[in-house]
């Protein structure tokens, strides 16, 4: 990630790490999150601070403002997007998933559910559900009454609660499994991929349109879905391997065809089963997994 700001005393530089979660959580996007950075340190950089109290409020306030402006414009980008939308991966320490609950809500799954929440919507459960912000607060950040944020946040609970995949929680069971698959991948196993397959498994991928052999619709069963994936992997010239990585707080899995990254794949976990594939691989979303991103609440 590029950095913004000054001196290492500057409020902006100390909660750097903060605000850019909460602009990628609210934004699905490293890229567009790290250009609400920008935009919030010019406005930082020119206000008069001497009677600013609690910096920390202020600076998600900034950031908050830039980020619903970006949601109104990426939502009329992502209509001529070509085949399905996934959030960008980000590349995380294993330390990101010791605070079970954040992992699971900067987590690719939780992500895509964000997707389906209208601009305001978003911005507020992110704030109220991820980091626990004031309803007083949220009020100044989005210009809303007080209750009626309280009154999107419920409405926004209740749309993620129904939509959001069962997870299992137990980070053991879901390395485990990372491991089956990628195995089963690496030696083109078809019975071992249906085996660590839920039956009802549900794979998206996300190639933008610029990656061959991403499935521009849905995959949904097991066996379907297995032989897809074998078949896929042989017809690809050159050496395509998978290897275990972290993904947003979860262990994942990194495609490399001849030693160059061509793609990331994050999955739900439950029962010891696959139930969802996440696979990015449009090149424009893979810039940030070339370091760590320092994801903090």
């Amino acid at each position: 990630m590029t950095s913004v700001g000054g001196a290492g005393d500057d409020p902006f530089v100390a909660h750097r790490g903060l605000l850019f979660t909460v602009a990628y959580e609210m934004l699905g996007s490293a890229a567009d999150a790290e250009d609400v950075l920008q935009e919030s340190w010019l406005r930082w950089a020119s206000i008069d601070r001497s009677e600013i109290r609690e910096p920390r409020a202020y600076l998600v306030r900034i950031v908050t403002r830039q980020a619903l402006n970006h949601l109104r414009t990426t939502a009329r980008r992502r209509e001529d997007y070509v085949g399905e939308w996934l959030p960008e991966p980000l590349l995380t320490s294993p330390d990101v998933a010791e605070d079970v609950e954040f992992a699971e809500n900067v987590s690719i799954a939780m992500l895509t559910v964000l997707e389906t929440l209208g601009p305001a919507e978003r911005v507020v459960f992110v704030l109220r559900e991820v980091f626990d912000v004031p309803y007083e607060e949220i009020a100044d950040a989005v210009g809303k009454s007080p209750a009626a944020v309280r009154q999107i946040a419920h409405r926004a609970k209740e749309h993620v609660s129904a939509r959001r995949p069962a997870v299992s929680l137990v980070r053991s069971e879901q390395a485990d499994v990372v491991e089956r698959l990628v195995s089963a991948l690496n030696s083109g196993d078809l019975q071992g991929l249906i085996d660590v397959l839920a039956p009802d498994v549900v794979s998206v991928a996300d190639g933008g349109g610029k990656a061959r052999g991403a499935a521009r619709r849905p995959i949904i069963g097991a066996e379907k879905l297995a032989r897809y994936l074998v078949g896929g992997m042989a017809k690809v010239q050159g050496v395509l391997r998978a290897a275990v990585t972290w993904i947003n707080g979860q262990p994942g899995i990194r495609m490399e065809l001849d030693g160059r990254l061509v793609g990331v794949v994050s999955i739900t976990v439950v029962d010891g089963l696959v139930t969802r594939i996440y696979s990015m691989a449009n090149p424009d979303k893979l810039g940030a997994l070339d370091q760590e991103a320092a994801l903090t609440r």
